[in-house]
Formats: structure tokens, C-alpha cells, sequence
């Protein structure tokens, strides 16, 4: 009874808008005083989980992508991809997403995509009189490639709780990543196809040579992904090392090359990447000591009995599966919904038969979805700050890029295994 009660409260509190380790927190106090646990080896637990090199990769991705945020080191990127798809109706708003999937290539995260490229893409869109709310709703969109496009924190933290390959489960996210790439851009110029309001840019006279130029000035933006990328499969670097040298070289790259970087903006963005990195940590201890009283009352598997009761049925099996994941994502953000999704359905998905790596992707790919589903939907709403656009406009084109693209790019991932594995097989064996 004292379970049943404290999932209802997480649930509660979750839909109410309390932050993710303010919510556990509740719950583990309610159970500390009304089930008569010992509290103290919780803890500890969390404190041991926690003392790990993989973890620094964590804050340190998220002081690379602040950087890159407020040093401008992402405006070149886009500045590329509206040269080469702005002469197309529909072509600017198809940028951002290809500018999002470099991104979160660096950032790892949903939300620094978002904010970074929507700052950035929006005032673009709107001087070229595009859809307020389908622009909106397609950088949103969008932005969850951060969990897909690896290096992924998300990812990272997936294969440290589930003591996996953190290469395998880089890997097994960029065909499906690349897949949702391209049908949000074949569904963005679907809808627009017919809008004459959209303002064409012209495709320059000595198009090679302005080409040329603009990469050659984002030359030091595009070797950031190549750097890291380069180094963690090449097998140069770890991926802490790997985001170790994302801040390093972000650093000089934003003061000298860019310009966006001075001392006081430097200043509010280690400040901001603090809190941002103290908040985070904070809700991973929370959420570790949670999962592990999940373990310890066995809740995983009554989970799975509870499942197999209904059908054993792998098929459906899996889509109850999916079904709590994408509930997960729309509650949580993303390393949250992925702790407690590896703790609690990575054994019911082994039991009915998917490869731990195959549901690496699975994973992000729900939980992505859920982050941009109404009506709790984190990254909806922040988007809809990001981009200035009302959520009620946003609801409706979301909806369309949710069913006809993140929802093919689920269920090919789901029931394709060889999306997710072919590349880590091909690669690493």
C-alpha cells in the first residue's frame, strides 16, 4: 500500500510541474517515516553509484554546450544550412533541423539544442515569413536529436546504469537519429509546399565562393564534432576525456574566434553551467536512491509479472513497454526518464527478448517523443518561451511531426532491430 501511494504521489507531483528531485525527495522522506526503512543505506548507495569518472562527462557537456550557446559558435552552422536549403519553400525551417542535429551532436541535450538553435533560427524564420507555430513546432521538434545524435549524455547514462558498451549505445542512436532527421524535413516541406507568404532567399550569383567562405569561417564550429566524435570512436579519447576537450577548445574558439565570449559572459555561463550542473547531480542522487528501493521491493519484477500476466505475447509485450517510456518522457526530463527507465523496464525488456543495446535506442527515441508530447511535454513549453510562440499554436503542428515522424522513427527502431544494430555490430562486433 505504502508503494502504491508513493508512485501516485511521484506521479502527482511530476504533473503539477515539481522538479524531478523534489518529487523523489518527497517520496523518499514519505517512505522513510511510514515504511521503516533504513534510509542510510540508500544513501550510501547513491554516494557509491555516484563516485565515477563516466558521471564528469555529465557537467562537462553541459559547460561545452553553454559555451557554444553564448560564444555564437553554433551561428555559423546555421548560417550554412540557410545558404544551402533558403532558395527552397521550406528550406530555412529545414536548416534548423539539420543545425540541430549538429548541435546536439556537441551538446548531448534536448534542452541546449533547443534554446541555442531556436535563439538563433527563429528571428530568420520569422523575417522570412514562415508559420510562426509550424516554425515553432519543428525547432521543438527537432530538438530531442541531442538524445539520438551521439556523443548523448542521455546515452552515457544508459550504458553506466545498465554496466553496457557506452560506444555501442553512442552508436546504436544515429540511424535512427538520421532517420527522424529526414522525415521531419520530408514532412516541414509537406506542409509548406503551398505557402506563398514564404519569402525565398535567391540563390547567390558566385554561390561556390560564398560557399566556400562561410565554411571556411565555420570551419572551427564544424571540427568541434569531428574532434570529439573523432577521438571517442577512434579510440583516442573516453568520452569524459572527450567532453573534457569539448570545453577546452570551446573556450578559445568563442573569445578569439567568434567573438561571442568576453569575461562577463563567461562569467554568467560558468555560473549558469553550475547551477545548471548542481541541479542535475542533485536529481541523479535522488533518482539512483529511488531506483534502488525499486530494486530492493522487487518492483521491476512485479512489473514484468504484472506485464506477462496481461500477455506473453513479445509483440505486445513490447509496445506496453514503449507505451511507459513515452508516460516517463512526458513527466521527466530526459536523464531522469532514462535512469528509471534503464532500472525499471531494461529487465522486462530483456524477458521478452530485445537486445540491451537495440533498446539503448528504443529508449531515446521514447523518451524524446515524450519530451515534446502534450499536454505535460517539458520541452513544448520551453520551446515555447525559446521561440516567443503561444503553446496553443504550437499544440496542433506538434502533433503532426509527433505521428509522422518521431512515431514511424519508433516503431522501425522498435521492430527493425538492425536499425540500432547493425552500426555497433559493423563497427565493434
Amino acid at each position: 500500500m505504502v508503494i502504491l501511494i508513493a508512485i501516485i504521489l511521484i506521479c502527482v507531483l511530476l504533473a503539477a510541474g515539481v522538479s524531478v528531485s523534489l518529487a523523489f525527495g518527497a517520496v523518499l522522506i514519505l517512505l522513510a517515516y511510514t515504511g521503516g526503512y533504513d534510509v542510510s543505506g540508500f544513501f550510501a548507495t547513491g554516494h557509491w553509484k555516484m563516485n565515477t569518472v563516466i558521471l564528469l562527462a555529465i557537467p562537462l557537456f553541459i559547460m561545452a554546450g553553454d559555451i557554444m550557446q553564448r560564444g555564437k559558435i553554433a551561428k555559423p552552422i546555421v548560417e550554412i544550412a540557410e545558404l544551402l536549403f533558403g532558395h527552397l519553400r521550406g528550406g530555412l525551417s529545414a536548416a534548423s533541423v539539420v543545425a540541430s542535429a549538429m548541435f546536439g551532436a556537441i551538446s548531448g541535450s534536448g534542452a541546449a539544442t533547443l534554446t541555442c538553435i531556436g535563439s538563433i533560427i527563429m528571428p530568420h524564420l520569422r523575417k522570412a515569413r514562415y508559420p510562426d507555430g509550424i516554425s515553432g513546432a519543428l525547432v521543438i521538434s527537432a530538438s530531442p536529436l541531442g538524445l539520438l545524435i551521439p556523443p548523448s549524455g542521455a546515452q552515457l547514462l544508459y550504458a553506466w546504469v545498465g554496466q553496457l558498451s557506452v560506444l555501442k549505445c553512442f552508436l546504436a542512436t544515429v540511424i535512427p537519429g538520421l532517420i527522424l532527421t529526414a522525415l521531419l524535413i520530408i514532412v516541414n516541406f509537406v506542409i509548406l509546399r503551398n505557402d506563398t507568404n514564404i519569402k525565398i532567399t535567391a540563390v547567390p550569383d558566385r554561390f561556390f565562393r560564398v560557399f566556400a567562405k562561410k565554411t571556411a569561417f565555420a570551419t572551427p564550429a564544424i571540427l568541434m564534432p569531428l574532434i570529439i566524435l573523432g577521438g571517442i570512436y577512434g579510440g583516442i579519447m573516453t568520452p569524459t576525456e572527450a567532453a573534457g576537450v569539448a570545453v577546452i577548445y570551446a573556450i578559445p574558439v568563442g573569445f578569439f574566434v567568434y567573438r561571442g565570449l568576453t569575461l562577463s559572459v563567461f562569467y554568467e555561463s560558468m555560473k549558469h553551467s553550475a547551477i545548471t550542473i548542481g541541479v542535475v547531480m542533485v536529481m541523479i542522487f535522488t533518482v539512483l536512491i529511488a531506483s534502488r528501493f525499486l530494486i530492493f521491493e522487487d518492483i521491476p519484477g512485479m512489473a514484468e509479472d504484472l506485464i506477462f500476466s496481461i500477455s506473453e505475447n513479445p509483440i505486445v509485450v513490447i509496445l506496453m513497454i514503449n507505451l511507459v517510456m513515452l508516460l516517463i518522457g512526458m513527466l521527466m526530463d530526459d536523464i531522469s526518464g532514462i535512469i528509471l527507465s534503464a532500472s525499471l523496464l531494461l529487465p522486462i525488456a530483456q524477458g521478452a527478448g530485445m537486445d540491451p543495446i537495440h533498446f539503448a535506442a528504443v529508449l531515446g527515441v521514447n523518451l524524446g517523443m515524450g519530451n515534446i508530447t502534450p499536454p505535460t511535454a517539458p520541452l513544448l513549453y520551453l520551446g515555447a518561451q525559446v521561440t516567443d510562440v503561444p503553446v496553443r499554436r504550437l499544440i496542433w503542428p506538434t502533433l503532426i511531426f509527433i505521428v509522422f515522424a518521431w512515431l514511424p522513427t519508433l516503431l522501425l527502431t522498435t521492430f527493425m532491430p538492425q536499425i540500432a544494430l547493425w552500426l555497433p555490430d559493423l563497427l565493434l562486433g
